[in-house]
Formats: structure tokens, sequence, C-alpha cells
């Protein structure tokens, strides 16, 4: 009986790795193919390049010697190859608005949007799991009603109308307790200045407990009324350690998943709420790009993001898949 269980998890973790190799190869081709899609987009974007970073001003002899610098005048192809090579070896070019490296321009961008990610997540996480338990427990309460309504419309509003509303509150004439942009001077950490990071982190923060709580008080729920809590309850083991024995540790095992998954979509909603507090992250280092053309800034930051994006949904997967082998 032994050796039938050892040989049915090691065709099951063989499987997973399988799974997990076939995935990682398919986002591979899809961030190929994203790669492809981001840069036959900003080549199609209008106006001539050359002639935006000189000015109307430019002969047509500066233009055609601009264009040939920065390799316009190759076919599409070649152009896509020299600027994918690039990035895969850590060159990114170089910015047409101040000629900076990208790399020198996004690194310090990608550190700033971590950083709010991260304390986000940090606040998130164990949020989610206390509010949603705690609103599971008191099901059908005044409280979890009021949760469900708030975490319903939460989920339905989109990040910069949450942000906007905590800046009418919070930064303005109402309270007027905090600052509502966040701009962080360049070369500085944005740690120094707690106080521009919490709006910021609070819009993130709020919509992440309230999609997660909710998802975790349905898993708790669903945990409560299985068949194994119920056999604890007959045997007549004490309300704790149904709680923290049984019915917790499996409502946030299902949850997990939902967890990387609400990961991966933060990292998306930086991006909105940099630009609608000022934040000086990846986002807004994007959004400035697509208004100014600065082609190899906007290629390499919406790359970074989707790639980011494709590994949490990944983690997201892989997370769920070792719960149903639970």
């Amino acid at each position: 009986m032994s050796h039938l269980t050892t040989r049915s998890s090691t065709d099951s973790n063989t499987a997973t790795v399988a799974w997990l190799v076939r995935r990682v190869l398919l986002g591979m081709l899809i961030l190929v193919l994203v790669s492809v899609l981001l840069f036959l987009v900003t080549q199609a974007l209008p106006g001539d390049v050359a002639r935006i970073v000189l000015g109307k001003d430019a002969t047509a002899g500066q233009v055609a010697e601009l264009r040939l610098r920065l390799g316009l005048d190759q076919p599409l192809v070649t152009q896509y190859w020299d600027w994918l090579t690039g990035v895969l070896t850590g060159e990114m070019g170089t910015s047409l608005q101040n000629g900076e490296p990208v790399a020198g321009i996004i690194g310090p961008r990608v550190l700033n949007s971590f950083t709010l990610g991260l304390l986000s997540m940090v606040l998130i996480l164990p949020l989610a799991v206390v509010i949603g338990v705690f609103s599971a427990h008191k099901r059908d309460s005044p409280l979890d009603r009021v949760f469900v309504a708030a975490s319903s419309l939460f989920t339905a509003l989109p990040a910069f109308v949450v942000g906007m509303l905590l800046i009418a509150f919070f930064a303005t004439s109402v309270l007027g307790v905090l600052p509502g942009v966040s701009d962080i001077p360049p070369g500085d950490m944005p740690w120094w200045y707690p106080a521009r990071l919490v709006l910021p982190v609070a819009t993130l923060t709020l919509m992440g407990v309230m999609y997660l709580g909710r998802l975790v008080r349905a898993s708790f729920i669903d945990a409560m009324n299985s068949e194994y809590v119920q056999m604890a309850v007959l045997k007549g083991l004490s309300d704790r350690r149904i709680l923290f024995r049984h019915a917790l540790p499996n409502a946030i095992a299902a949850s997990l998943p939902a967890a990387s998954l609400v990961t991966a979509v933060t990292i998306t909603g930086v991006v909105v709420v940099e630009y609608v507090y000022s934040y000086p992250g990846l986002g807004t280092a994007v959004v400035s790009a697509v208004n100014s053309h600065d082609l190899p800034v906007m290629q390499a930051g919406t790359l970074i993001l989707a790639a980011a994006y494709y590994v949490f949904n990944l983690l997201a997967d892989l997370l769920a898949v070792m719960g149903r082998q639970r």
C-alpha cells in the first residue's frame, strides 16, 4: 500500500513538473508574441519619430541623419530583432526624449513600483484573511452584509475612481491630512517619504482587500460546511481547534491562487494609481513615453509589466494545481 502511495505521489509530481515546463514554454512564446505586437503597435503610432525628437524646425537633412542613426531606415524585421536582442542582453536602447539609457530610466522606476506593490501586498494578504474569516464567522450579520456590499462596490469601481475619492477626502479641504501628489525626487528612495505613499498604497490595498477578502470569506464558509469540519464538531473538538487546525488552513490554501492573481492585478493597477497620484513609477514612465513618443522607454516598460503579469498568473495557476493535489 505504501509503495502504491509513493508511486502515485511520484507520478503526480512528474505530471506537475511536465505541466510547469509546458506553461513556461508557452509563456515564453506568448511574451515573444506580445513583444512583436508591442513593437508593431508602437511603430504604427502616428508621426515621424525623428521629426518629433528634433522638432518642427529641423531640416530634412537633420531628420534623415537622425533616422539613419536610430536605425529607422532599416526594415521592420531588422529593427525588431535589434530591439529584442538588446532587451534580452540588458541593452534597452536610448531614450529619444533625453538621450539617457533606457535601463537607467526604467531601473529606479521599477524599484518605485515594486515598493508600492510590495507594501500593498504586505497589507492586503493579512487584512483580507482577517476580514474574510471574521465576516464568514459572523455570516448574515449586519457587519457581514456591510462587508459583502462594500466589496461588491469596490470590486466594480475602477482604480482611478477609488484614488480620486481618497484624494477628495484626505488631501483636500475635507481633512487635508495627506498629500494628494506622491512625487518622489529623482534618486531618493520612496520609503523616505512615507506620507506620500499612504494614499497610493491605501488605494491598492482597499481594492485588493475587498476582492480577496470576499474570496477568503467564501472559502472559509465552504470549509466550515465541509465533511471533515462537521466530523470534528461531532467529535466534540473545541471551536478554537476547529477554526485554527481545520477550517482556517484549508480556507487559506484555497485562497492562495487568488492571492497570486490579486498580485498580478495589483501590478496592472499600479499603472493607474501611479498616474492618479503622479507617483514616479514604471506606469507613469510608460504614460510619459507614450505622450512624448519615446518608443524605447514605452516598449521596455510595457514588456516588463507584461512579463511580471505573466509570472504572477503562472504562480496562481501553479498554486491552484498544487491545491487540487492535496
